[in-house]
């Protein structure tokens, strides 16, 4: 073996591209998809942003796929394909979809208990203010594995909110990537639900303790339940919840302070293996590797002949599961727009500020990640960027720009 070839040899898979193909013999206007670049140079140019990468593909061929900017403010590296992003909420698409390939092993229904698999939540209360005091009372009905997938579990996140409960929240350490799976879902457990489970929709760590109820039940931890059920058949070989030292000149890096506001940004450290492997936001990831797993979504969960979830269970978790009597938060739901079992999903061609199909499910990440799935349209687009102040303004901009270009 040569010099050259051991070096190589060395190196860590890379993930495979998906096929690429003009944008016009896709039905996109390359003129259209240029406007989207040159408004997301705009945005460079003035600072909102260091960088970004823009994929979108229909009828199962990449037909644009760029990188734009720096990969880190202070930095003369240009922005790059394979640039590694923390995708934080990202995560909980790919949990969610390991959490249905437990249903489908007969390993769990979705009217389980959670306490089922996680007893500590048996005795877990129901905070009820009252005249300015906290009221525990008992839970009318067992918080369920399908709460958890539509966030209707009563558990929330400590930064939705400025209760009594979200600040429990934020005075335990229940933030820390230094804790275990098993200790972050006990301290969860211990305190109060802000509401009855299946009473309301809120955005929450429902899905960390999904991530714990896949050990309970797998017999391994998350990580590796992830990577044998779902990383390593999509070939995702650069997503996990850190990256080696030798990528450290691929990540992707936010300003220090927000460009809008001024206030500070701290993300977690990339390098840095952190104990809790969170279900609800831990991943690392490229913008290819996580093209394959839209590409696996969008073709009814197979990809290149390997089945990742059974078509009809796919079609479940991208069903809205809200019920009428179940209104989502419009601030971070916006109208239009339910929720499934791990995805947002639009309900209404209708009433949403921006363009889509009914059917369309998505989600994003709370440091700028974006992805979106249209099954009407036979196209997805994943959006990567390191920006948390500037994600709910560019999840709309390129859901407008990238729907201008379809023909």
């Amino acid at each position: 073996m040569t010099a050259t070839a051991a070096a190589t040899s060395a190196l860590p898979p890379q993930t495979p591209a998906l096929p690429e193909a003009k944008p016009e013999t896709l039905g996109l206007s390359p003129r259209r998809l240029q406007v989207m670049s040159d408004a997301f140079k705009r945005e460079i140019d003035k600072g909102t942003i260091p960088g970004v990468t823009v994929l979108v593909s229909r009828n199962g061929k990449i037909g644009w796929f760029e990188a734009l900017g720096r990969q880190a403010p202070g930095s003369d590296a240009p922005m790059r394909r394979d640039s590694i992003f923390r995708i934080f909420s990202m995560t909980k698409p790919i949990v969610s979809v390991g959490i249905m390939q437990l249903v489908e092993d007969g390993q769990m229904l979705l009217d389980d208990p959670l306490s089922k698999f996680i007893p500590e939540f048996e005795n877990t209360n129901v905070g009820i203010v009252r005249g300015g005091e906290l009221e525990l009372v008992p839970q009318q009905r067992p918080i369920t594995i399908q709460d958890l997938l539509r966030h209707t579990s009563g558990i929330t996140y400590d930064h939705t909110g400025d209760g009594p409960i979200h600040k429990m929240y934020r005075a335990s350490r229940i933030r820390s990537r230094k804790i275990t799976n098993e200790e972050h879902a006990t301290l969860v457990a211990s305190m109060p639900l802000v509401c009855q489970p299946g009473a309301a929709w809120n955005y929450s760590r429902s899905t960390d303790i999904l991530g714990r109820v896949i050990e309970v039940v797998a017999g391994k931890t998350l990580g590796a339940f992830l990577t044998e059920r779902i990383l390593a058949p999509l070939q995702m070989s650069e997503t996990g919840f850190h990256t080696t030292a030798d990528n450290k000149g691929r990540l992707a890096e936010a300003f220090p302070t927000d460009p809008w506001t001024g206030d500070p940004v701290a993300l977690f450290n990339m390098l840095e293996k952190p104990v809790m492997e969170s279900g609800g936001g831990g991943l690392v990831s490229t913008t290819m590797d996580y093209a394959r797993f839209c590409q696996m979504l969008l073709d009814g969960g197979t990809l290149d002949g390997t089945r990742i979830i059974g078509r009809k269970t796919l079609e479940l978790m991208a069903s809205n599961h809200l019920e009428p009597h179940i209104p989502p938060d419009n601030y971070i739901l916006p109208p239009g727009n339910g929720f499934g079992l791990g995805f947002a999903v639009r309900t209404q061609p209708g009433i949403s500020p921006f363009p889509g199909s009914v059917g369309q499910f998505y989600w994003s990440g709370i440091a700028g990640t974006f992805f979106w799935i249209d099954p009407a349209e036979q196209l997805f687009a994943v959006f990567m960027s390191q920006g948390p102040g500037q994600r709910e303004y560019f999840r709309t901009l390129v859901r407008d720009l990238v729907y201008a270009a379809v023909e």
